[in-house]
């Protein structure tokens, strides 16, 4: 049988999204609780896998990269998985999503602020992807608001 979520451990995680350094300290006193229940909880949210990775958000500018989102349709009947596994293995694409919409696949990706190096990185990308219909290139210009719940 599954452990139950309640409103402690979705408070546990909206504090840890606005920042994922707070000790077990900080946290008990956020919450008004012991680090020992702290503790526990974020090891049940870990082991549940409801917590999967505790992460920064750098400021891509600031250390010369651009961040470029890609937004892939496939052509109906491709298989993603093969593709989603390709994807994995290149130390550029930051994050894959899978989806639904208007688009199979969003790739984030942080690439060099040069140009000419984007497009031969985004060229190189869509060689690993079969069965592309199209693909939308987003400059991120600034990570105005980033919360997960």
């Amino acid at each position: 049988m599954r452990a139950k979520i309640d409103k402690v451990d979705v408070q546990i995680i909206k504090l840890l999204s606005k920042n994922s350094r707070l000790t077990y300290k900080e946290l008990a006193e956020k919450l008004k609780t012991t680090r020992q229940r702290v503790s526990r909880r974020l090891d049940k949210l870990e082991k549940m896998g409801i917590i999967k990775k505790y992460t920064l958000i750098p400021d891509f500018e600031r250390l010369g990269y651009v961040y470029v989102i890609l937004g892939v349709t496939l052509k109906p009947g491709v298989p993603v998985d093969p593709i989603i596994e390709k994807l994995k293995e290149d130390e550029d694409v930051k994050i894959i999503e899978r989806a639904i919409g208007s688009h199979s696949l969003i790739l984030h990706l942080v690439a060099p602020t040069d140009m000419k190096k984007i497009e031969k990185k985004v060229n190189e990308i869509s060689q690993k992807i079969d069965g592309i219909d199209k693909m939308d290139i987003t400059f991120i210009t600034e990570i105005v608001k980033f919360e997960i719940l």
